[in-house]
């Protein structure tokens, strides 16, 4: 039998020649006896778009791609996501931030040297401590809050030493610890990359996640919550990220060349390939 790999875009804007070798590496490793599935990851439906999901569809099919129907389309799931959530809560692995950015800017430059992860200096825990009758009132009143993982009893309660294995990189050690009481969701966005990722995976059965190199890190969170939430353990493997004639990577943000462009333009399949290279 072959992998169950995936490809799982977010409709924030047109596709571009990284996304292009991040669809064809899953098709690839899928093989003719595997499964290659699409999974469209709109969770955040300030930036998402309908037409960049059409666009999607459509890029994809003009690179030769083929995925099994229906698509996952995880807006549609948001209810599953939070079963997740209400899992972890009842464990009491769950609370509630209220802290603005700012004031968590503040607090990080009060203590001077704190500690810092894959996405910077790490929350200092402010509102951990807060009592439950506290959390209840702010929260009934309508603060604005953040559900944040309380990092040091899920490790506590996954109570043993996790693993998962990169195909490129070996037997990794989780280290989960490196992102402190990560954010899980918000008020106003009911779950977080990590949750819906994570649960989907499992849902899907995924059996070899393949991503970019820029999401290694997540690796050792996901792995804590498939532990938390008895999950299966799928195997990775992070292949590198396109670099543009500037040296940079790829990225929407910065309006690097669309697929659909390239097509407008008249470029062939061909064409896309032999600026992509080699898959690894």
């Amino acid at each position: 039998m072959g992998d169950i790999t995936r490809f799982a875009p977010s409709p924030t804007g047109y596709l571009h020649l990284g996304h292009a070798a991040s669809a064809l590496f899953a098709a690839q490793n899928a093989g003719a006896s595997g499964r290659f599935l699409l999974r469209i990851e709109d969770i955040d439906q300030t930036r998402c778009r309908p037409e960049f999901i059409t666009a999607i569809y459509d890029d994809l099919a003009w690179l030769g791609l083929h995925w099994e129907q229906p698509v996952r389309i995880q807006s549609a799931h948001f209810s599953d996501y939070q079963s997740v959530l209400d899992r972890l809560s009842e464990r009491g692995l769950l609370y509630p931030c209220f802290c603005t950015r700012k004031e968590i800017q503040a607090e990080i430059a009060r203590i001077g040297n704190a500690p810092h992860g894959p996405d910077g200096a790490l929350y200092p825990g402010t509102c951990r401590h807060l009592g439950a009758q506290e959390r209840h009132d702010r929260m009934e009143a309508g603060e604005s809050y953040a559900l944040r993982l309380d990092m040091g009893q899920a490790i506590k309660q996954a109570g043993r030493r996790l693993y998962w294995h990169d195909r490129a990189a070996g037997r990794q050690l989780a280290v989960p610890e490196i992102f402190g009481d990560v954010v899980l969701a918000r008020k106003d966005t009911p779950t977080s990359y990590h949750v819906s990722v994570t649960h989907d995976d499992h849902l899907q059965g995924i059996s070899l996640v393949t991503r970019g190199e820029d999401l290694f890190f997540a690796s050792h969170l996901h792995r804590l919550l498939q532990e938390l939430l008895g999950y299966d353990v799928p195997e990775y493997h992070h292949h590198k990220l396109l670099i543009g004639p500037d040296g940079k990577r790829f990225a929407k943000r910065d309006k690097s060349e669309t697929l659909q462009s390239m097509r407008d333009a008249g470029m062939s399949i061909e064409d896309v390939l032999a600026r992509i290279g080699p898959l690894s």
